[in-house]
């Protein structure tokens, strides 16, 4: 009969084979298919894992900076005097016709206009002082972030013969840097400590410490140490650009945050040449400051490779020096630093002393009101500047004394 089951199954035997075939292609695909899947997901959940964004950073506003002397530290103040503007920061100002924070005796918070007052609630501490943590402590936030600043000490010690040539006994009895470095002690005596400090370890003296002390392993070491615990970060004036990038990343902040023109630097024709045997006996005559600038110049390069690495490094420098220049472009009409005599506007004339040649800058003409703002803030002098920012926070006091007109007699609008 054409119904018979077992006939019909005999008669259709090929199509059996077409169908079973069929059906065992369809499962080698599916299994396929649920495989690649499962992998495709697997592949998404690590790009997923990898793409999470990091915890973002927040720009650190409670920020101590210890100015050393002769380290492009006059820079790093404009750049923090800017920064303290943009985010209506408050600043710790010296008090009342003091111009530095009681320099060079030992920090102590009283020295802080408005301290008493105002307490443990200023964001920006940048003046020069010697260094004093617990007093800094009873002025700044728990969270403030501590930096400073080195120098080669052999460039930085033939700065400060020229720069304070008059007011250093040690200095101003010899005829020249490669004179007095001949037989120091014939010029540099104890009993002028005050006035002689620039001639001697001077950067160890900014951190609170002898700078005519024993030049002790043990004791050097001790001090190393507790200048690593006291400050998250100290950077090397040789290595500015690269520092200022450093400092970028450290406290999340912009790039032109950190842009800067070059402020407190001296014409080229008062630099005086060392002898080789002169650069020899800086280390010597300044082994405190040469271990202090060794030791962290170390840390400085190592603190790069750990968190930023030379590759980045390199781009964002060039990044930095690249707007550094559509600045001077905007703001200069020289392009460039000029010497005193050929500043016209006297309100932006640096502070001249000793024998330099204080180089400052000719803004453009016409420039409107915004741009204009921005670029007298580029270019001026860390004794106006700080006097402005002082009459905008104590409205109320005595206007610091320069002895110089004032580009801005009022606070500016933002």
């Amino acid at each position: 009969s054409d119904k018979n089951p077992l006939k019909l199954f005999f008669f259709s035997r090929p199509a059996r084979c077409l169908i079973i075939f069929s059906l065992c292609l369809g499962l080698t695909f599916l299994s396929g298919f649920f495989h690649m899947k499962n992998k495709n997901y697997k592949i998404s959940k690590s790009q997923e894992e990898l793409l999470i964004p990091p915890t973002p950073c927040h720009a650190k506003t409670n920020v101590m900076f210890l100015k050393t002397h002769k380290t492009a530290s006059s820079t790093v103040l404009n750049i923090m005097y800017r920064f303290a503007e943009r985010y209506n920061l408050t600043v710790a100002l010296p008090t009342d016709q003091l111009f530095h924070l009681g320099y060079p005796s030992t920090f102590l918070a009283r020295f802080v206009e408005g301290f008493e007052a105002i307490g443990q609630n200023y964001n920006i501490m940048c003046n020069h002082l010697r260094f004093n943590l617990s007093e800094v402590q009873k002025v700044m936030a728990a969270n403030t972030f501590y930096f400073s600043i080195l120098r080669n000490p052999i460039r930085l010690l033939e700065s400060s013969y020229i720069y304070y040539k008059h007011n250093v006994p040690a200095f101003s009895r010899s005829k020249d840097v490669n004179e007095f470095l001949a037989s120091p002690t014939k010029y540099y005596h104890p009993a002028d400590y005050r006035q002689n400090i620039y001639a001697r370890n001077i950067m160890w003296f900014d951190f609170g410490y002898n700078n005519n002390a024993k030049d002790d392993p043990e004791y050097t070491q001790a001090v190393l140490e507790e200048i690593e615990q006291n400050f998250q970060l100290i950077l090397i004036a040789d290595y500015f650009d690269e520092s200022m990038i450093l400092l970028k990343h450290a406290l999340c902040w912009d790039l032109d945050d950190v842009i800067y023109f070059k402020l407190n630097s001296r014409s080229h024709d008062t630099v005086q040449t060392l002898t080789l045997e002169s650069e020899e006996r800086i280390k010597t005559w300044c082994s405190l400051d040469w271990k202090l600038y060794l030791h962290f110049n170390q840390s400085f390069w190592r603190r790069i490779e750990e968190t930023i690495g030379l590759e980045v490094l390199e781009k964002e420098v060039n990044q930095l020096r690249a707007r550094q220049k559509e600045l001077m472009e905007t703001c200069l009409s020289e392009q460039e630093a000029v010497g005193k005599d050929n500043i016209s506007n006297k309100a932006l004339l640096p502070f001249q002393s000793g024998v330099a040649n204080i180089l400052g800058y000719n803004l453009k003409q016409d420039l409107d009101n915004r741009t204009l703002r921005t670029c007298q803030q580029m270019v001026m002098p860390e004794l106006q500047y700080m006097s402005y920012l002082y009459a905008v926070q104590h409205p109320h006091k005595r206007r610091k004394e320069l002895g110089l007109p004032l580009l801005w007699t009022r606070p500016q609008e933002k």
